[in-house]
């Protein structure tokens, strides 16, 4: 077996395979070292409040291989139940905000629930709330360590004898007829019984050699962060603005601040940090959170990375329509390294042919021939 990728994905279903009794696992990746791609840009939030019941099902897999990580993987994984916040500033909002409660509560997330405005003054003091009308929070959501989940399946991996190629040739997928033989690595052919595609932003570029048509596309985002700052905790929730998707949280001393507006460029590969934006962030983050104004950002230490996004903002989870052997483990829309423990178990299941821990029919790659997209509206 061939996974192609080695960041937080492509290293759980190789540790996947490996627990699973696969032997011959071969993860190639361009990068010289692990981390070195979105994983290690990746700002490490965790929840389970989604608008759709496949991603909320796949939160609490993850929730679940998380609590045990340490003990399974002999890694801390970060993980820490502070909480995800998010603010409704109308009544529209917050019936949304309802809805997706009552979904989240009937998957089996019961820690979810709605807050009042008083609540929400409790649980994040830090906030400016006159705007607010309510809101909703869970304290199963919260944050990890994206690259110290990746060193966990990475080292996992290798004990059970899963080999790692860095800093390889560009990949190319070897097909005869239907069939997916192997992969090309500059003038070498390996061959493999299956080949797993966890190539992130780049996952369609690798598909398209092989002539199958996926419809990923890197989307980038940026992370702007103060100087050290203690007025605000570290145990504070992320703290979500419904109406814009402005975001914040608390991570070493620092602040980060998320907001998915702004920038000149979004669809492209380039990780180049607009610095303007900068301005725009912090101006917005000052609303919201009054105290921020005695902080300023730091340019040096912000930064900017790729989600990789499909049109229904759900992960592409299957064989690849046409061509046998190549497995899909992409566009996970920004929430790929929260997912990252449950798609590790579900490609490697996929891959090996054994049943699956639930149905994720609505993650199949042909729904868009189909057109049966499964919009996930939750996406930050």
């Amino acid at each position: 077996m061939i996974v192609v990728g080695a960041g937080v994905i492509g290293a759980s279903v190789a540790h996947h395979l490996g627990a699973l009794g696969q032997r011959r696992v071969l993860v190639l990746e361009r990068a010289e070292s692990p981390g070195a791609g979105s994983t290690g840009r990746a700002t490490g939030g965790f929840r389970c409040q989604f608008t759709t019941e496949i991603n909320v099902r796949l939160s609490l897999l993850s929730r679940e291989k998380l609590l045990r990580f340490p003990e399974e993987i002999g890694v801390d994984s970060g993980y820490r139940p502070y909480g995800y916040l998010f603010c409704a500033a109308n009544e529209t909002q917050l019936a949304l905000l309802r809805q997706a409660i009552a979904l989240q509560r009937a998957v089996g997330v019961h820690a979810v629930r709605e807050v009042l405005v008083d609540e929400i003054r409790q649980i994040n003091p830090a906030l400016f709330t006159d705007d607010l009308v309510g809101g909703s929070f869970c304290d199963w959501d919260g944050f990890t360590r994206p690259l110290q989940i990746l060193e966990g399946y990475w080292r996992a991996s290798q004990r059970l004898g899963v080999e790692y190629r860095f800093g390889v040739p560009p990949v190319r997928l070897w097909r005869e007829g239907a069939r997916l033989r192997g992969v090309q690595v500059g003038a070498e052919r390996i061959e493999a019984g299956a080949v797993v595609n966890a190539c992130g932003a780049w996952a369609a570029e690798l598909a398209r050699t092989a002539g199958v048509r996926l419809p990923v596309a890197p989307l980038k985002r940026q992370v702007a962060q103060t100087y050290p700052f203690d007025r605000l905790p570290e145990t504070m929730p992320m703290s979500i603005d419904v109406s814009d998707g402005f975001h914040l949280r608390v991570r070493d001393g620092r602040v980060l601040l998320l907001y998915p507006h702004g920038l000149k460029e979004e669809h492209t590969f380039d990780t180049t940090l607009e610095t303007d934006w900068l301005e725009i962030v912090y101006q917005r983050a000052c609303q919201r959170v009054p105290c921020l104004a005695e902080s300023r950002i730091d340019p040096q230490t912000s930064w900017a990375g790729l989600y990789e996004l499909s049109p229904d903002r759900h992960a592409i989870v299957g064989e690849a329509r046409g061509c046998e052997g190549l497995y899909l483990l992409n566009g996970s829309s920004g929430h790929g390294v929260m997912h990252a423990p449950a798609l590790g178990e579900i490609g490697a299941r996929l891959v090996l042919g054994l049943p699956l821990p639930f149905d994720i029919t609505s993650l199949r790659p042909t729904r868009f021939e189909e057109n049966a997209p499964n919009p996930e509206t939750g996406v930050l």
